[in-house]
């Protein structure tokens, strides 16, 4: 489908219940939700539309996340959206990933169709009706309204934005200083001068830590399992080059789209048939970098095989700057117990602290823990399949979307939209009202999988979270989670009278 269709859905009916009705509801407001927005506008501008989120602005992660240094550990070339050029270097700040969104915003004219503070607690569905009632908390008020819409469509990210994630360690009750997660950063916390432990090993440790080591008198990462990392250019060379020949910045961006993509697909081939040999070379490219005589096997070895997790991206290095300059040190090891003053690792050390950041990462939110029922019966994700990661078995016209674990969010959001704008036009052609993924005869005894495989994907926060969430067959279309090369030639082609949707 190009972006000059504009086939529409049929016109919905009149509501007779004092609601605002839209065609679709949007659900988020971040990367995902102005994604399907544009798309929506750029499509279906005869589709009334609303965008709904529970923070104060839009940018979801970017948003909530403001702890010092925060960035994108994905090149914005490919985080960036497809049809909007990237101009800035290839990792970006945070304010700079903001910035762009502003500009979508304003190009499409969204500003007026978004509602902060309004969080969605409930969704219920009605065959009757053909449609989905939805009830909303209004934070600027304290109200509750209800809307109903025909389509919903989720776009509220992956996890909880309301709750890190914060193991319980022994003594903390006892510790004096000061204890920040960085989802919950305070604006009045000043390192300068101060002893830091950083708890974790991840992105978030990786991008905090030479932001705040400029000023702290020294900053620990203590960190029970390292993680790999990868020291790319702040600006891809390839960039500079294409810039110099004064390349059009709608060509550069779709050239380092590519380049980009094609770099991390290499990395994601080499996770699988040649993991020793992708593990050597992500060690040496680290040996130059680090302090003469750091142990690099112990602190950078991880319990996993390369891309199993995500490889942590330090642009021009910069962590290991702090380590090679003092001001930042590494500990491996556990944590036997909080004292009143820092923490005493399993070794014995004790690692003197005035504030201790707990980067441990997030919790998993099955779609923003909305309550979902259809006809009166509550959904239990857990028991559902999902349809190539898009929609869900026995829920109808309810489309969500969720990003990749290796390669830019973003580079989903785009193939996602491609797939429900078929859908839309698809049920147009057919004028069905309804459309719901159901397993077929064929399917009858497929074996079921849990939401993510741990042999090929097993972050802590995805292994905790798995009970929470749906799960997937073992044959198309009940599968998710394929490499974005795999998505590209998948998705286009997914046929939508397979038996698998039912239309009605």
């Amino acid at each position: 489908m190009t972006t000059t269709d504009t086939a529409t859905l049929p016109a919905p009916q009149a509501d007779p219940r004092d609601v605002e009705h839209v065609d679709v509801l949007v659900v988020g407001a971040g990367v995902s939700g102005i994604g399907a927005a544009h798309t929506l506008r750029e499509r279906f501008p005869d589709h009334s539309l609303a965008i709904l989120d529970a923070q104060e602005a839009h940018g979801g992660t970017w948003w909530t996340h403001r702890y010092p240094g925060v960035r994108s550990d994905s090149d914005l070339f490919t985080y960036g959206y497809r049809h909007k050029p990237w101009r800035g270097p290839s990792i970006a700040a945070g304010g700079e990933i903001l910035a762009y969104l502003d500009e979508v915003i304003e190009e499409d004219g969204l500003a007026p169709l978004i509602r902060y503070r309004h969080r969605v607690t409930a969704a219920s569905w009605s065959s009757e009706d053909a449609r989905w009632t939805v009830e909303v908390d209004r934070g600027d008020t304290g109200e509750r309204v209800r809307m109903t819409t025909d389509f919903l469509w989720m776009c509220q990210g992956y996890y909880d934005h309301t709750e890190p994630h914060r193991p319980e360690w022994p003594g903390l009750d006892r510790y004096r200083g000061r204890l920040v997660h960085p989802q919950s950063w305070p604006d009045d916390l000043d390192l300068t001068g101060k002893r830091v432990v950083v708890i974790g090993s991840g992105s978030t440790a990786a991008t905090l830590i030479p932001a705040i080591a400029q000023h702290a008198a020294h900053v620990t990462m203590l960190q029970r399992s390292p993680s790999y990392f990868l020291a790319p250019p702040l600006t891809h060379e390839l960039a500079v080059t294409l810039r110099a020949l004064d390349i059009p910045e709608d060509w550069t961006h779709e050239i380092l789209r590519r380049a980009h993509s094609a770099q991390f697909d290499e990395l994601a081939r080499l996770s699988h048939e040649a993991p020793d040999e992708l593990h050597a070379f992500l060690m040496e490219s680290m040996k130059p970098l680090l302090p003469e005589g750091f142990d690099v096997e112990k602190h950078f070895t991880p319990r996993y095989r390369p891309w199993q997790q995500r490889i942590a991206i330090v642009p021009e290095g910069d962590l290991f700057a702090a380590l090679r300059e003092g001001k930042a040190s590494i500990v491996t090891d556990t944590i036997d117990t909080f004292t009143e003053t820092g923490i005493r690792v399993g070794s014995g050390e004790e690692l003197e602290a005035d504030v201790v950041v707990t980067a441990t990462g997030f919790d998993l939110a099955a779609f923003g823990n909305v309550a979902f029922t259809v006809d009166g019966e509550p959904v239990a994700f857990p028991e559902r399949v999902t349809w190539r990661g898009v929609m869900i078995t026995g829920v109808p016209n309810m489309a969500y979307v969720f990003g990749y674990f290796r390669h830019s969010w973003t580079l989903r959001v785009d193939l996602v939209c491609d797939l429900v704008s078929r859908l839309f036009a698809h049920m147009q052609e057919k004028g069905a009202r309804t459309v719901v993924p159901e397993l077929r005869p064929e399917d009858a005894g497929m074996q079921l999988r849990p939401w993510s495989d741990p042999e090929n994907f097993n972050a802590g926060y995805v292994l905790r979270s798995q009970h929470l969430l749906f799960r997937q067959g073992d044959r198309e279309p009940w599968t998710h989670m394929l490499e974005h090369a795999q998505e590209c030639e998948v998705l286009p082609r997914a046929d939508l009278d397979d038996g698998s949707l039912v239309y009605r």
